[in-house]
This record gives structure tokens, C-alpha cells and sequence, in this order.
């Protein structure tokens, strides 16, 4: 693998409580490279979203990062102060939430919301931001004539296709995933994840894919990495993960889910 877009060492992640702490995120390491997509998955709760919020210093109390490295372009993101950490994100790193509905502002128009993200990292004005919101929509298959709507009057999976749009203003190195189709139904879920195939050929920017869906993963991600319980218990190719899980938990997840053909067999849960 050439330099790493994204590489995390050793991050440990607590929620701090009045009793005790909870240890959410537990010493995982990996590597994004340029141009890759890396899934993680995991049920709820096992880390992922935190990890997630961590490499965009998203996260807020009790939220606390207790140690580790999170470098992008050869910076320690844990070491930026405001002003570094404002131009490092949307520049070095966009994130994709798991609704859109809440990602975006309701009472302001989509024109709206793309200039404030335009005009604060890039400087533009008004007609230069317009132009570059018509040609970002464009790019995911939503007329410019949209930019006056707001989000109500958008179906879920445009208003997903704005999120992306808007993530991708100021071309970023790494898009953040997290659960990006959850609500959506499968024929808009398929239709979204290849849309973002084909703009990350077009562009280069790499991926970090997040969901609870191994199925859906094996199809969209180059190598994947499976958490349990705050920890990385293993991380392959996906066609690996896929045909020769090594861990006990990832086989779980596999057998956990429904099979299309074959006899009736008995599913078993995805519990350590």
C-alpha cells in the first residue's frame, strides 16, 4: 500500500461517567490507502460511529479520547487547534450521517445550505457557490432547479444524494459512510452505493464505509474490518472476510444472516 490516506494507531475511546467509564473504543489500529474502500463493521454499540466522530474530532464529552494517533496528510488530526481542525475538515475529510432529514437544515434551502459550507471554506459568493451547488448536483443525478427546494419537499434518497454532494464540495481525501442508507429502501440503497462508486473512479477520494450489513460490505469495500465489543478482532479483503472468516465472531455474522437458496437452517445470533 502507497502512504495512507487515514491512519489510525492505538486509538482508545471512554465514555466517562459519574461511576465508572465505559471503553468504547479499545487500542484499534488500521490503514486507509488512496482511492480504497474500507468497511468497518459490527453491531450497534461495538465502536464504529465513534470512531467515526473521532477522525473529524466530532465527538463531545463524555465522549474522550484517552490515547492514540489519527494522521491524514501526515498530520496527528488530534494535535490541530481550531483554526487547523476548521481547514482540515470538508477539505481533508467529509462525513456522511446516518439521515440525511437530520444532516440537513429544514428551514433552510438547499442553495442555502451549500453556500454556507462554500463561502466558509472556500470564500465564494453567491452566484460562484450557485454554480458550484448546480454542478455538484449534477454529479448525483439531481437537477440544479432542486437548489431552491427545501429538504422536506425531497424524497429520503435525494436528500442523501444532497448530503453526498455537499460532503464532496471541496473535494476531500476521505468520505466518512456511517450507516448512509439505513432508512432507505434497497432499490434506492443500490442506487446510491453506485452512484458513489462511480464518483470515487471519477474523483479518487477513498472511503471508510460503515454498517452492521457484512452482505452489503462484501459487495461495496475492498478490505473490511470487524469490531466486537470497542475492539478490531479482524480485518482481510472482503472476499476473504467473505469465503475464509478467521474469527469466531465474524463467522457468527455471517451465519446470522438469511440465505436466499438452499435448506431452512437454524440462524444463529452475532454475540460473541
Amino acid at each position: 500500500m502507497s502512504e495512507p490516506v487515514l491512519s489510525i494507531r492505538d486509538l482508545s475511546i471512554d465514555y466517562v461517567g459519574l461511576d465508572s467509564d465505559m471503553h468504547a473504543v479499545k487500542a484499534v489500529s488500521f490503514d486507509i490507502g488512496p482511492g480504497e474502500v474500507f468497511g468497518l463493521a459490527g453491531e450497534s454499540g461495538c465502536g464504529k460511529s465513534t470512531i467515526a466522530f473521532a477522525i473529524s474530532r466530532l465527538h463531545r464529552p463524555p465522549a474522550l479520547i484517552r490515547s492514540g494517533e489519527i494522521v491524514v496528510g501526515g498530520r496527528n488530526v488530534l494535535d490541530l487547534d481550531a483554526d487547523e481542525l476548521r481547514r482540515f475538515r470538508w477539505r481533508d475529510v467529509a462525513m456522511v450521517f446516518q439521515s440525511a432529514m437530520n444532516s440537513l437544515n429544514p428551514v433552510l434551502s438547499i442553495e442555502t445550505q451549500f453556500y454556507d459550507v462554500l463561502h466558509t471554506h472556500a470564500g465564494m459568493n453567491r452566484a460562484e457557490a450557485r454554480a458550484r451547488a448546480a454542478e455538484l448536483l449534477r454529479l448525483v443525478d439531481i437537477p440544479a432547479e432542486r437548489l431552491a427546494s427545501y429538504p422536506h419537499q425531497c424524497s429520503g434518497g435525494m436528500r442523501q444524494r444532497i448530503v453526498i454532494a455537499i460532503c464532496l464540495a471541496l473535494n476531500p481525501k476521505l468520505l466518512i459512510m456511517d450507516e448512509p442508507t439505513t432508512a432507505l429502501d434497497v432499490v434506492v440503497q443500490r442506487e446510491i452505493l453506485q452512484r458513489i462508486d462511480a464518483l470515487r473512479r471519477q474523483f479518487g477520494f477513498s472511503v471508510l464505509f460503515i454498517t452492521h450489513d457484512l452482505g452489503l460490505m462484501a459487495q461495496m469495500c475492498d478490505r473490511i474490518g470487524v469490531m466486537l465489543e470497542g475492539e478490531l478482532v479482524e480485518v482481510n479483503d472482503a472476499q476473504s472476510i467473505y469465503r475464509r472468516p478467521r474469527h469466531p465472531y465474524t463467522r457468527k455474522l455471517w451465519a446470522s444472516m438469511p440465505r436466499l437458496r438452499g435448506e431452512r437452517v437454524r440462524l444463529e445470533g452475532g454475540d460473541a
